[in-house]
């Protein structure tokens, strides 16, 4: 356990921060689901309205380090692919 008052607080930073961090990781992995069974029933419109969300919460992760910027936009371009091949 931290000793310091600076640790304390560094402590309590990390603790707020990774609370943050699991509920934009989770809000995205959500988001990709709903992307994953649109494309499995076939609904190509709602495939369209999920990638459109998902890809927002993707690119911000990208953007706050949460995943690395070109896993994010491995991850965009996979999930297109995947709606594409509906066609």
């Amino acid at each position: 356990m931290a000793n310091h008052a600076s640790a304390l607080k560094r402590a309590r930073q990390n603790a707020k921060k990774r609370l943050a961090n699991r509920s934009q990781r989770t809000a995205m992995r959500t988001a990709i689901k709903k992307v994953h069974q649109a494309v499995e029933a076939g609904d190509r419109d709602a495939a369209m309205a999920a990638l459109r969300h998902a890809q927002s919460l993707i690119d911000r992760a990208g953007r706050k380090n949460l995943i690395h910027r070109n896993q994010a936009a491995r991850r965009v371009s996979r999930l297109n692919a995947r709606i594409k091949a509906m066609a």
